[in-house]
């Protein structure tokens, strides 16, 4: 399994001197929150822009897994809704996807952003057929990939489950749709057992290394890393395995994300 970390550890907008000393600690990949470096990632962002970042990154000896946190600066966007913000949403994806793939990446993770509220879970599942038929035509040439992050329902009521996003992904049907896997998800959902990363296993492409507060590895005793690292060797698993962790210590944000570089190496490096 490859090592990586999720720029969400990092200072805002400015962190090339951090990114230096990310290879120290194990990492071999950067996973990039867009809102984490630049303050319109939308209209406002320049090839340039976009160019420079990916050449800080590599020259700091890593390389971009993928995206996350899509929608961490865009709340009013969203999978249900009207069909102007559908389109927006879309819009914006595709944007994202591009993004991605000029950055060297693969994967663009969907967590927030799909709340379903009264619509019913049929309706929810053919809606979002629906929007991939429309996307995916989209991001073909791109290269990227999509994937659900399961979540727990205090997080979202669509997908809530690592079943929830197989059995999507199966519907869709398409390599441009795939699987995630989250650790605060997994164990959220009583999801941490080898059926559940058997049945995830021909369409995993992304695992996140997380706690429940998105805090250090290990220190809220509820996430077991040995029995995901093993559970993951089980299915024979080689891609990233992300550490997702919130920036703690405005002043020295390294010292924190070194105690989850430690526990990540230990169990899945």
């Amino acid at each position: 399994m490859k090592l990586a970390v999720s720029n969400i550890a990092l200072s805002s907008y400015e962190h090339t001197e951090e990114l230096r000393s990310l290879r120290n600690m194990g990492f071999l990949g950067l996973e990039v929150a867009p809102s984490r470096v630049w303050k319109n990632t939308w209209q406002g962002l320049s090839s340039n822009s976009v160019e420079k970042y990916r050449k800080e990154v590599e020259l700091a000896g890593l390389s971009i897994v993928g995206l996350h946190s899509l929608f961490y600066d865009k709340p009013e966007l969203g999978l249900f809704r009207d069909s102007v913000t559908r389109k927006l949403t879309l819009d914006f994806l595709v944007h994202l996807s591009k993004l991605c793939r000029d950055l060297g990446g693969r994967t663009l993770i969907y967590g927030a952003g799909r709340w379903r509220g009264r619509l019913s879970l049929d309706d929810a599942i053919t809606h979002s057929l629906e929007f991939f038929s429309d996307l995916i035509p989209r991001i073909e040439e791109h290269k990227t990939v999509v994937c659900f992050e399961p979540l727990s329902p205090s997080d979202s009521d669509f997908i809530n489950s690592a079943y929830d996003s197989i059995s999507l992904v199966k519907l869709i049907n398409h390599p441009a749709v795939r699987v995630q896997l989250d650790a605060k998800a997994l164990v959220s959902n009583g999801e941490m057992e080898f059926e559940v990363f058997q049945a995830a296993a021909p369409f995993l492409v992304h695992v996140h290394a997380n706690e429940p507060d998105l805090g250090i590895l290990g220190t809220s005793g509820q996430v077991d890393n040995h029995k995901m690292a093993n559970l993951l060797r089980k299915i024979k698993y080689e891609n990233y395995v992300s550490v997702e962790q919130k920036m703690i210590g405005e002043k020295a944000p390294l010292k924190a994300l070194r105690q989850s570089a430690k526990i990540l190496k230990e169990c899945y490096g």
